[in-house]
């Protein structure tokens, strides 16, 4: 059986929302201000609309005028309230919002790399954006829901004065109404649980699409990825059909009900009228507030529904914050400067835990020393730069920097000193300038120029006709491979880390920028701890020292002239090369 809206939920999914609240205090205050004199209002506005309707059957048409000017200045006043009103809120919605949605982009970034590999995009994107706009959304709709429900309470309590046997009829049909909507409700906020499942895998599928559309031209699979995506979209669609037809016979029912109950209201007012238990002046009063019952009724409905998308958007706002998904883990130990030492000690890792990609592998590098690994796809190359990042966590065996166990330093410790130009490194749809400056927010455009210049980018900026200020597209889409990947070498350049990771960087230069880029490493030996991962041997030569792996283990290591001599595995694998 499906879960549920209940107190409990609501109370707890608000008390984890009280630190949001709190900080728009004065704005809450003023609204609630604002809305009490909305009660008021609406609490006299339809009984001196009743005395219109009874001076008017009376003649009294000098009376109708000083009424009808006194419900004038009522709803002008409303106006310039409902306008207050609205400026408040505005400022406490988007005060709000921005606060969620700013701890879930921190907290997206902090979690376990291991849940952005479990997860579609589209789990995190909706929570973002749908998630923390219906969280954000509820205080306003909340204080405005409540003081339709105490205006409308108060028209209840005036029809209990006039009439006590329509204020009975009043609550029966009351009950009733409302016993149909609350299952309706029920039905929907089940239905709207398995709605937003497939509006994540909705948004991870429209995100694959535009990040991959060049591919998928290429491949020539688009009608293969429609049917897969019609295929998803079908099924949304199926399913709030489903849900809106449901509701719909729910609305069906409880909207008879309800024209049953006016007729019936009617008939009872004429009963009241002939046995003398009710005066014409009185249901006149009675039958211009009996739409309010209505309404409030509406409200009180109204308010469980978005207190039911308050509740579920805040569950899958709070897992990302502080639920479910895994965060990083790091120990609380800083340094502010390393050396670049490096060992691992009989290191054991594996992204499945039934298969290890690296077993039982150790290896030391001492700082400044320029270091290459080597080896067949897929022998855990890559791997060894996540682990020393932090990206992944060893499950057994030690990495220490500078002497030091990996998994005892904070975070900034660790990433604040290494950087890494991955094989594939992610542009962002920024300007060029704004792409470098992710790596550091002050940087002066004469370190950006250099690190441009070292990263043989900067001839290729300056013919832009915005150079710097060039937007680059989605995933760096209008840079060519090349152009992609000498950005993220002067990205990490401007970061000026003790420690670069060369992850493939120059896989896909060219021969001649090949060389240029190969000539900005060996200008930085000895001054920084350089690592190379490359499948070319031929760029890793000069290396102080090469690390040849297969199977996850060091099968040789030394300068290429000695791996050349002694080892037979590298061997091959220049041979192999060289016969290309």
């Amino acid at each position: 059986m499906k879960k549920k809206i209940n107190l409990k939920d609501a109370y707890a999914v608000i008390k984890k929302s009280m630190p949001y609240i709190k900080k728009g205090k004065k704005y809450i205050i003023s609204y609630g201000i604002i809305l009490t004199i909305f009660i008021i209002i609406n609490i006299i506005s339809p009984l001196l609309s009743a005395k219109v309707v009874l001076n008017i059957t009376n003649g009294m048409f000098d009376k109708v005028l000083i009424v009808s000017a006194v419900i004038l200045f009522l709803e002008v006043n409303r106006n310039i309230f409902e306008f207050c009103g609205s400026v408040i809120y505005n400022k406490f919605y988007f005060s709000l919002l921005n606060d969620v949605q700013g701890d879930l982009a921190r907290e997206t970034l902090r979690l376990d790399i291991k849940e952005i590999d479990k997860h579609s995009s589209g789990v995190f994107i909706d929570r973002l954006t749908k998630d923390a706009e219906e969280l954000s959304e509820i205080f306003q709709l909340t204080m405005w829901y409540i003081s339709r429900i105490f205006a409308d309470v108060g028209v209840l309590f005036a029809i209990f004065v006039v009439s006590k046997i329509m204020f009975v009829y009043c609550v029966i049909t009351l009950f009733i109404i409302y016993w149909i909507e609350k299952i309706r409700i029920s039905a929907w906020y089940n239905g709207h649980k398995e709605i937003k499942k497939i509006e994540e895998e909705n948004s991870g599928l429209v995100g694959e699409l535009v990040r991959g559309i060049r591919d998928i031209k290429v491949l020539n699979s688009a009608s293969d990825f429609m049917v897969k995506m019609m295929d998803r979209i079908k099924k949304s669609n199926t399913l709030q059909i489903d849900i809106i037809n449901g509701q719909k016979k729910y609305s069906l029912l409880s909207g008879s009900l309800k024209d049953l109950s006016n007729f019936l209201f009617i008939v009872l007012g004429i009963i009241l009228i002939k046995t003398n238990r009710l005066t014409i002046d009185n249901m006149i009063v009675v039958y211009m507030y009996q739409n309010r019952i209505f309404e409030l009724l509406w409200s009180i409905t109204n308010f469980k529904e978005e207190i039911s998308k308050f509740v579920l958007a805040s569950v899958r706002v709070f897992e990302v914050i502080d639920g479910k998904f895994k965060k990083e883990k790091f120990g609380n130990r800083h340094l502010n400067h390393i050396e670049g030492n490096f060992e691992f000690k009989n290191v054991k890792f594996g992204y499945d835990a039934n298969r290890l990609i690296l077993n039982d592998l150790s290896f030391k590098i001492k700082a400044n020393e320029t270091v290459a690994f080597v080896g067949k796809s897929g022998v855990g190359k890559t791997t060894i730069f996540s682990l020393i990042d932090r990206l992944y966590t060893a499950q057994d065996g030690e990495i220490l920097i500078d002497g030091i166990n990996i998994n005892t330093l904070d975070k900034d410790s660790i990433r604040d000193n290494i950087s890494i130009i991955t094989q594939s490194p992610y542009i962002f749809n920024f300007t060029i300038k704004d792409n470098l400056k992710i790596t550091k927010q002050n940087a002066t455009d004469e370190e950006i120029i250099e690190a441009c210049k070292v990263a043989q980018l900067h001839d290729f900026i300056m013919s832009l006709p915005k150079k710097y200020d060039t937007l680059v597209g989605e995933g760096g889409l209008n840079l060519s491979g090349g152009q992609r990947q000498r950005l993220a070498i002067a990205r990490a350049l401007l970061k000026q880390t003790e420690i670069i990771l060369f992850d493939e960087a120059t896989s896909a230069l060219d021969n001649e920028t090949q060389k240029s880029i190969q000539t900005a490493i060996n200008n930085m030996k000895g001054i920084y701890t350089i690592l190379i991962i490359a499948h070319r041997l031929s760029t890793v030569k000069e290396c102080d020292k090469i690390y040849v792996l297969d199977e996850g283990k060091i099968v040789g290591e030394g300068t290429h002239s000695e791996l050349l001599k002694n080892n037979e595995y590298y061997q091959r694998l220049y041979k192999k090369e060289i016969s290309k």
